[in-house]
């Protein structure tokens, strides 16, 4: 309910606005991708063939809840935007996946596989940015 004015200097830097973006996601209940899905979307992106792979991810988005489908397809359309300006911003589908990835998609519960969950979480990301177009089309 709090009014934000929008034209005030301090939503120039473009770090401010990533951080509340960051910051709205992961203090969300629960994930945008729901921990339920967790597993599966690890499981999905350990597969070698990539065309099942993408078949995969993009059945297992479809299955979401409306909103966090709805939510996801906005906001990954809007962040392959910034990764087609890479030359210009530096973030690549990568980095998005980087900085994103362990926001978006976590498990319920930590346990000591947390650097190799980091890994598939950033792998989950930027798949879905560079197959946009497949998962969500």
């Amino acid at each position: 309910e709090e009014k934000l004015n929008l034209d005030d200097s301090q939503w120039e830097d473009i770090h401010v606005v990533t951080g509340a973006l960051k910051m709205f996601f992961r203090e969300l209940p629960e994930p945008l991708f729901p921990y339920c899905s967790f597993e599966q979307f690890v499981e999905a992106i350990k597969i070698q063939d990539n065309a099942t792979r993408i078949k995969c991810i993009r059945s297992l988005v479809k299955k979401l809840p409306r909103p966090n489908y709805d939510t996801m397809k906005i906001l990954f359309e809007h962040l392959q935007k910034i990764a087609a300006k890479e030359s210009v911003n530096l973030m690549s589908t990568q980095s998005l996946g980087i900085v994103f990835g362990p926001t978006l998609l976590r498990p319920e519960k930590e346990t000591g596989n947390m650097a190799v969950h980091m890994l598939y979480q950033n792998q989950i990301v930027e798949l879905m940015l560079s197959e946009y177009s497949k998962i969500f089309g």
